[in-house]
């Protein structure tokens, strides 16, 4: 398995640490690990610095590496948290959002530390000095919520121009979230002028994680599909895919890339939750009852309930193709994707290995 981000192609600055918020998440362990191996010095804003379940991956990469790290607590919700943690850096990389989609109150759970949290650090680089630029790690959720806006997009291809229109507190809380954050960014962004800010907005982010026990979205669903749940099929709702060491190159060519502006439309591949299980058959298919076919649109719709969706979603996703064009990140970035296979495999094995699966 590849455990590297390649960051030879980029000119990385080594000189001003770097801070990264959210760095005990799924993404924002490869973006660390990335920066560390090129021996720069990583503020990691954290909730807890001395909760060494969820900081250790981190730990153990700076003791590997020629970069330093160092631990701050800080919260999304607390005003000037990341103040100290911000001091002498540059770059400001803001990963840090609640990535789930079973919650019980949208407002409180998504939205609140969504865009108060984007306030907060947006806010507290425009209190410092140093802070040149900010990159923020939006999603491909806030380019489209459903089907519907597909419907509007020229040739239904997402692009970077492309917003999601459709989600709110009620229907796709999370990704209205991630479309909430990211417009106050750009709101933040265009009231001064010392930093510049540069988006990433990657599809559902899969590969292998640095930390013992993910608790990102994608692994909940790796884990549902090697459950058995979907055993007799899954709905066929199209996503889009991206290895999760591309998301975190991405981020520091956005970082060190002297030209690089706007948002990045990340995506390997578009696929659905029964593709993705069936490239699983040949490696685990004896093991584990993967998703095989696709569940007839009526009958995905009357379980929807059981299987934690929203009836009025599948009815409107289900059947629709969906496309991105990648043009910029390979070309601006210089993101180079891996196949979904790959990583499916890759993520798979680390469940397998750590026994986190039922046989």
């Amino acid at each position: 398995m590849d455990t590297q981000v390649d960051l030879s192609d980029l000119p990385v600055d080594a000189s001003a640490p770097v801070l990264v918020t959210g760095a005990t998440g799924y993404v924002a362990g490869w973006i660390v690990k990335g920066l560390l191996d090129a021996g720069v010095t990583v503020h990691a804003a954290v909730r807890d610095p001395r909760n060494t379940g969820k900081v250790r991956h981190l730990l153990d990469a700076a003791d590997a590496s020629p970069g330093k790290l160092r631990l701050f607590q800080s919260d999304l919700l607390r005003d000037g948290s990341y103040a100290e943690a911000m001091q002498g850096c540059r770059i400001v990389i803001h990963t840090a959002s609640p990535f789930v989609r079973s919650v019980e109150d949208a407002q409180r759970d998504l939205v609140d530390p969504a865009v108060r949290g984007t306030r907060n650090v947006l806010g507290t680089a425009n209190e410092t000095g140093s802070v040149e630029r900010v990159v923020l790690t939006s999603s491909f959720a806030a380019m489209i919520g459903d089907a519907e806006d597909l419907l509007k997009v020229p040739g239904r291809i997402v692009t970077e121009e492309t917003w999601n229109t459709t989600s709110s507190l009620t229907r796709e809380p999370y990704s209205y979230s991630k479309t909430l954050a990211e417009k106050e960014a750009w709101l933040m962004a265009g009231a001064q002028d010392r930093w510049r800010l540069v988006v990433i907005n990657p599809g559902l982010v899969i590969g292998p994680a640095l930390n013992a026990d993910p608790t990102s979205e994608s692994f909940t669903i790796a884990k549902q599909m090697a459950s058995g749940q979907m055993r007799m099929g899954a709905p066929r709702i199209a996503l889009t895919v991206v290895d999760v060491r591309e998301v975190a190159y991405a981020h520091l060519a956005a970082a060190f890339l002297p030209d690089a502006q706007g948002r990045h439309l990340l995506a390997a591949e578009s696929t659905d939750v029964v593709d993705l299980g069936r490239r699983l058959l040949p490696a685990y298919g004896s093991r584990y009852a993967l998703p095989r076919r696709a569940l007839p649109k009526a009958l995905a719709v009357a379980l929807a309930p059981a299987a934690g969706l929203e009836r009025g979603f599948l009815r409107r996703n289900i059947g629709f193709d969906l496309r991105g064009d990648t043009a910029k990140s390979r070309h601006a970035l210089g993101v180079r994707y891996r196949p979904a296979q790959q990583s499916m495999e890759d993520m798979f094995d680390q469940l397998v290995q750590s026994g986190t699966l039922n046989r």
